[in-house]
């Protein structure tokens, strides 16, 4: 894998960094994308330690913010040719709603639109790649969602859970429709990790989520490192080279909710986040 070059969103902690970790000690050149710092380059250290690798690279990010993922896909542009591997892993729940610097629901901006914009400007690179492949992940609480295109940014009402459970239905819907239109070019996939025993959720979520997180990580979440498997895999295995536009669970291909199969609404997703982040054709940057 020495030849791979992988970059993951959120990777400083949680199954972002587990994964990371992961696959630079089988080798890989790791890209770290966080908002952070700090943070990052104390995760980017203890990597490089215990991997032994250091051919671990940070870059910074606010991947809510559409200003700040131009400047870093700029900045990507400048600093790398290629690109083999992007794990969109990064995303929040938060206990109210709140709004981006560009006016936009938090929740959906940052794990939507997030994942939808960083590609945009590293398909370039992947198209570069050799066998190029994407990771979404996604969640197994996009089952209850309803896609309402009048309520995307709880614009009628906000319950942070139905605003989460919907922006990891559209992580699907996007996974299948960017499939369908890098079929034969590189391939797409998103993945429920588990339920994680991690920090998600710990210090965004309301007041009753920050309490009932830990009791349940102690009961029934299982590890970072279990959480991480499946985008592990998607990442690097032969196994899954020609597969596209699948969801996985514990390594294995399923069948997601009946909206997470629906290309009409997936193909309406991809036209609302274009207008939102104005961007005029996917995957085209003028530099």
């Amino acid at each position: 894998m020495s030849q791979q070059s992988i970059l993951i969103t959120g990777a400083n902690n949680g199954i972002g960094k587990i994964t990371a970790q992961s696959l630079a000690k089988q080798g890989a050149h790791i890209i770290m994308v966080c908002r952070s710092e700090e943070k990052g380059t104390k995760a980017k250290e203890d990597i490089v330690r215990q991997t032994g690798n250091s051919q671990v690279d940070l870059m910074l990010c606010d991947l809510s913010s559409q200003a700040s993922i131009l400047e870093f896909g700029l900045a990507f542009r400048e600093r790398y040719s290629k690109l083999d591997v992007l794990v969109n892993n990064a995303g929040g729940m938060f206990g109210e709603r709140k709004f981006t610097v560009d006016g936009l629901e938090m929740t959906f901006a940052l794990n939507h639109l997030g994942y939808f914009l960083t590609t945009h400007y590293l398909l370039d690179a992947l198209k570069a790649g050799t066998n190029p492949r994407i990771v979404n992940v996604s969640s197994e609480a996009h089952r209850p969602a309803k896609l309402d295109f009048d309520n995307l940014q709880s614009e009628k009402e906000y319950k942070q859970f139905a605003a989460y459970c919907q922006s990891k239905l559209c992580n699907i819907l996007f996974t299948r429709e960017l499939a369908s239109r890098m079929k034969g070019v590189m391939t797409v996939n998103c993945l429920h990790p588990g339920v994680v025993a991690t920090n998600f959720g710990r210090e965004t979520g309301s007041g009753l989520m920050r309490f009932l997180i830990p009791i349940a990580a102690k009961f029934f979440m299982i590890s970072p490192e279990k959480g991480a498997a499946t985008s592990i895999h998607l990442a690097t295995s032969p196994e899954v080279a020609k597969v596209t536009g699948a969801y996985f669970d514990k390594k294995k291909i399923r069948k997601t909710a009946a909206l997470g199969e629906d290309m009409q609404k997936a193909k309406q997703l991809w036209d609302v986040s274009l207008q939102l982040t104005g961007v005029a054709e996917f995957g085209v940057v003028a530099v």
